[in-house]
């Protein structure tokens, strides 16, 4: 009798055995993560690294950026300063008049002055050319005073061309006593309007 438990024992153990092995393997196989699972997973520093390697190749991109973008405002501003610079200088070239006497075309020695500040001008703005009108007072004949502005015109671009400047840049023109600046009926008026106007061509 004891001996029969002990066959039947052995049975069952001889039984089950392989089932409890395999069992308890795929409990094994299925707790343990694969090869590749590991291989996609990086370590948590070596993530963080690469996360504040991008952050700061970004920081760089945008500061290059700044650096940029500051260097062309400060470009432009330069420009537009020089810009402003150059149109107040032409500006102060056209309305810096010659004045002469009555009924006189000869040059002051003050007009001489103001020529010799356009002609420097004219020195350094090569591309400019230049319309020399010549104005007179309302006395005299309107035949007489477009000769008389023709000859102003004439002796201020004479004096130009004296001190070098080209011939080719210079023109001349005579309004007589078309083109006041001042309307008045008196001397101080009249004075202002014998003159040569410089005008910068477009």
């Amino acid at each position: 009798m004891l001996k029969r438990i002990w066959i039947t024992i052995g049975l069952i153990v001889i039984v089950m055995g392989p089932l409890i092995t395999v069992s308890c393997a795929k409990k094994v196989v299925q707790s343990e993560p694969s090869v590749g699972e590991t291989a996609t997973l990086p370590p948590a520093a070596e993530v963080d690294m690469t996360t504040k390697e991008d952050a700061a190749k970004q920081g760089e991109m945008q500061a290059e950026e700044d650096l940029r973008q500051t260097q062309l405002a400060e470009q432009a501003a330069k420009e537009a300063e020089m810009e402003s610079t150059k149109m107040a200088a032409m500006q102060m070239f056209m309305n810096e008049d010659v004045y002469y006497d009555f009924d006189s075309s000869a040059l002051s020695d003050l007009g001489k002055k103001v020529l010799s500040r356009k002609a420097e001008w004219l020195r350094m703005n090569t591309d400019a050319s230049v319309i020399i009108e010549g104005h007179c007072d309302e006395r005299g004949t309107s035949a007489y005073n477009i000769a008389l502005g023709d000859r102003r015109a004439g002796s201020a671009k004479a004096f130009l061309l004296a001190l070098g400047i080209d011939a080719a840049r210079l023109s001349s023109i005579s309004y007589g006593e078309e083109r006041p600046l001042d309307t008045g009926m008196n001397e101080e008026s009249w004075s202002k309007n014998r003159r040569a106007h410089f005008v910068v061509e477009p």
